[in-house]
């Protein structure tokens, strides 16, 4: 007979915490045990524990453990950046997601059960030629068995590498199949690899569920067009890269169709970028494209998201090239991703001019600006009798950016930018 995971005793009752209150009470006694001295690591860890064992993973990505297990990355980070009783607002808003998945008859009632490692043999490349065949499949329950079997004899990013080798190509299926799993194990760098064994099941479980085929053939092809893995690629960047990774940057920024990306970072590092560059240049690139979306559907944002994680990737000494080679070119394929695509700008945004028509500001000023601006903003401005992906942005959302490139064009502090914005995503969230 099943039985539930059972966690060790020293989180057991704060997992249960989480598990247990009613919705209608979780922010304010979340509060309560935060303000009287429960650690935040601790109470993220039981969040990422309680939603894992008690809701059920979604039919598509929203819901179940998926969202509140990768935000835990930035929650724990922005929790450390603000002041004060900021600081416990983005936790709270972790426990409250993971508390109302918990209870949504949508995602539940549910249990995850205790599961003991299987092999094949005995053997690792038996049970990993096992756990491709079940992935191909879709047979997750298996995948999630051998998991925990490999998981005893590799390390967690030798376990990652065999994850992503089916993650990746699902990237073009749903943004999430890569999303999920990489920043799961940014969530375990802080709590422990301990935990790995059991926050790193619903990931597994995910990525292994059956969809349609999804193929690498196109990337593979440019890999080997440009000879990427037999050329000694450097892998660090430095000050004698600057023009070339601002070269790519604007070069991606300005793209049309983002399906020119991949060969413009092959080309790059055929010609000598550093991986590390061609990361930096793609989260720049992106951030361009990202400015230049007219869409009012934030799920766009996964155009940084994603060059996020893929730079994670290829720091990574344990991961093979190839798998960070494929993860950095299939960046364009995730369909929130794509959904940019459809709504850009014809040139970057903010507009130059636009910028340049501002008053001068001091940076608290500034700072005041961009929040009450942000403040007051209408919702997107939807389109008659259409979906979400038809929503547009608001002049006003064109403001806010002006004001931001106006507060780094001065030169002020980007710690103090970054901080504001942490706050007001804190109140918005």
């Amino acid at each position: 007979m099943a039985r539930p995971v059972a966690y060790p005793e020293s989180i057991e009752p704060l997992v249960r915490f989480v598990e247990e209150t009613a919705p209608e009470h979780i922010v304010a006694r979340t509060h309560d045990r935060l303000a009287a001295g429960t650690p935040v690591r601790d109470m993220l860890l039981a969040s990422g524990l309680a939603v894992v064992r008690s809701s059920d993973l979604p039919p598509g990505h929203h819901g179940g453990p998926l969202h509140p297990l990768s935000g835990l990355h930035a929650v724990r980070h922005i929790a450390a950046r603000l002041p004060g009783e900021y600081a416990r607002l983005p936790v709270i808003q972790n426990v409250a997601v993971a508390n109302k998945h918990i209870h949504s008859p949508a995602m539940g009632p549910f249990i995850l059960p205790e599961a003991q490692p299987v092999s094949e043999q005995d053997s690792v490349e038996a049970t990993l030629e096992a756990f491709r065949t079940a992935a191909g499949r879709g047979v997750y329950h298996a995948c999630d068995h051998y998991y925990l079997y490999l998981l005893e004899r590799l390390s967690p990013m030798q376990v990652l590498e065999h994850l992503l080798h089916v993650a990746i190509p699902k990237n073009q299926i749903d943004d999430h199949y890569f999303l999920f799993p990489v920043f799961t194990w940014r969530a375990l760098e802080y709590f422990g690899w301990d935990y790995a064994r059991y926050l790193g099941r619903a990931p597994v479980r995910y990525v292994t569920r059956p969809t349609m085929p999804a193929s690498l053939d196109d990337v593979d092809g440019l890999i080997a067009q440009f000879g990427l893995l037999e050329r000694d690629l450097r892998f660090a960047t430095g000050e004698d890269e600057t023009a070339s990774i601002t070269a790519l940057a604007d070069a991606i920024g300005r793209c049309s169709k983002f399906s020119e990306v991949p060969g413009l970072l092959a080309r790059a590092l055929a010609d000598g970028l550093s991986l590390e560059g061609a990361g930096e240049a793609l989260s720049a690139g992106g951030s361009t494209l990202f400015l230049r979306s007219q869409t009012g559907n934030p799920m766009d944002v996964h155009i940084n998201t994603g060059a996020n994680t893929r730079r994670y990737l290829l720091r990574q000494p344990e991961l093979s090239l190839r798998t960070k080679l494929r993860a950095l070119l299939v960046w364009h394929t995730g369909p929130e991703v794509l959904m940019a695509q459809r709504m850009l700008a014809p040139d970057v945004q903010p507009e130059p001019e636009r910028v340049a028509a501002l008053r001068p500001r001091a940076q608290n000023d500034l700072l005041d600006d961009i929040e009450a601006l942000i403040a007051r903003l209408p919702v997107g401005e939807r389109l008659p009798k259409g979906n979400l992906a038809t929503w547009r942005s608001t002049d006003e959302v064109k403001q806010a950016a002006a004001l931001a490139q106006q507060y780094a064009n001065a030169g002020y502090a980007p710690e103090a930018l970054i901080a504001r914005l942490g706050k007001i995503a804190c109140r918005d969230n």
